[in-house]
């Protein structure tokens, strides 16, 4: 039985090491021992913003098999509604299949609408077209083109 819960500081390693067991995600990654520093200085700031909730599902032994971030973006626009926006989902490979993705997007499509959003979205890297179908089989439309500017990296 599967279980979701807030992130703690003791689950970070096991949570970046979720994000960088994928091929995009190898990339970006730092994942090591001991981990950088800047993830436990990340996970303090995620922590001290009430509009960020940094979850994982846990199973019956409490280890780490899946995680998201979910993020409510208050603005004027839709007469001073908020947004969800739900970022970093990653299942652990041995319980891919399992439905585990599906109840984490379950859960957050329910919180988000606890917390008065009037929408919740994502965005999906073109290059994960198994992600893409994955969301529009949980009601997700591409109803906008999404776009980024990437920044130079940082000199740590």
């Amino acid at each position: 039985m599967m279980k979701i819960r807030k992130a703690q500081i003791a689950d970070v390693a096991a949570i970046v090491a979720l994000l960088a067991n994928d091929p995009l995600g190898k990339l970006r990654e730092d994942y090591r021992n001991p981990l950088p520093e800047k993830y436990y200085k990340a996970f303090n700031n995620i922590s001290a913003d009430s509009n960020q909730e940094l979850m994982v599902a846990v199973d019956e032994e409490n280890a780490i098999i899946g995680t998201l971030q979910l993020t409510f973006i208050p603005y004027l626009t839709y007469q001073g509604g908020i947004r969800a926006q739900i970022e970093a989902v990653r299942v652990r490979e041995d319980y891919r299949g399992k439905s585990i993705g599906k109840q984490l997007f379950q859960w957050a499509i329910h919180r988000a609408q606890e917390k008065g959003s009037h929408l919740i979205q994502l965005t999906t890297d073109k290059k994960r077209p198994e992600a893409v179908k994955f969301y529009q089989n949980l009601g997700f439309n591409a109803t906008h083109e999404g776009m980024k500017l990437h920044f130079p990296k940082s000199i740590d």
